[in-house]
């Protein structure tokens, strides 16, 4: 039987927002979590990628050098059946609707535009707040003509290429760039599926300095806040100005007012929440 890496993570009350934010962002298909009888709360963590695995427990390590970490093997489920049970359409925005490739009828009948996202055990499917709310920055973006077909994008940490996907299918044209490999093929298998052209979307391994058209109409960038903020003077030169849109995202409400302040040249944002979760919107 195929086995599959388990991160398990016991943490503190206290520990448990930092690791939320990172795990969400990370393993955006979903952890297993239990309140253990001592107040602590378990986090487990599967994936087929051991290098995903160890990076993650370095991860978390540097942020909470205490924390107790263990990582193992454990005979794999049927990821997609599993996933059949609990993976349900998701609406963002006026216009999009997040599918998985066994939803037919849903893309068949929608009235709005399908991303069809293939769930992998390493990247997101699009159910989380930051992914939603990038999503429905970009439909508001579009809807108040300040993105239109035929413009240029930059997508970095594309992930399930989600983001990127969208904008392409709203006509633009662009690059989507994630340091993880596992990221780079999954975002070109979910571009398949979603018949966006290679021309529409090139998707490729590497960070910001992969940006190879900037300045661009458009930046997303759904990370966590600490990178965000380091990566402030070279993000903005990568924004066009006048007339660029700036779309940043991964920040928890508590983090927002520092890096907003990181962004402070651009003038203030649009802000927008769900949950524990805020989007920041620039359009210069």
């Amino acid at each position: 039987m195929a086995e599959l890496n388990r991160l398990e993570i016991i943490a503190s009350p206290e520990d448990t927002d930092i690791i939320t934010a990172i795990l969400a962002l990370a393993v955006n298909h979903g952890w297993e979590e239990e309140d253990l009888p001592s107040g602590e709360v378990l986090f487990r963590v599967h994936s087929h990628n051991p290098q995903f695995c160890l990076e993650l427990e370095t991860e978390l390590k540097s942020r909470l050098p205490g924390l107790e970490l263990s990582l193992d093997m454990v005979p794999e489920l049927n990821w997609v059946e599993t996933w059949k049970e609990f993976f349900t359409p998701v609406e963002a925005g006026s216009r999009f609707l997040v599918l998985a490739p066994w939803m037919e009828a849903e893309r068949a009948t929608t009235t709005r535009i399908p991303i069809v996202i293939e769930p992998k055990t390493a990247f997101g499917t699009g159910h989380h707040a930051t992914t939603a709310l990038c999503l429905t920055a970009l439909d508001n973006l579009y809807d108040q003509g300040r993105i239109r077909a035929g413009q240029r994008f930059f997508d970095l940490g594309t992930g399930s290429g989600i983001l990127g996907i969208a904008a392409a299918k709203l006509g633009l044209v662009g690059q989507g760039v994630d340091v993880d490999i596992l990221a780079v093929e999954n975002a070109l298998e979910n571009r398949d599926i979603n018949e966006v052209a290679p021309a529409a979307l090139a998707v490729e391994r590497g960070g910001l300095g992969a940006a190879e058209n900037g300045p661009y109409d458009l930046v997303l960038a759904n990370i966590l806040a600490e990178p965000l903020m380091q990566m402030a003077p070279d993000l903005m030169n990568q924004v066009k100005r006048p007339g660029g849109c700036l779309v940043l995202s991964g920040i928890l409400a508590t983090q927002g007012e520092q890096v907003r302040e990181a962004y402070a040249a651009l003038g203030e944002p649009e802000v927008a929440r769900q949950t524990e979760w805020i989007s920041l919107v620039w359009k210069l």
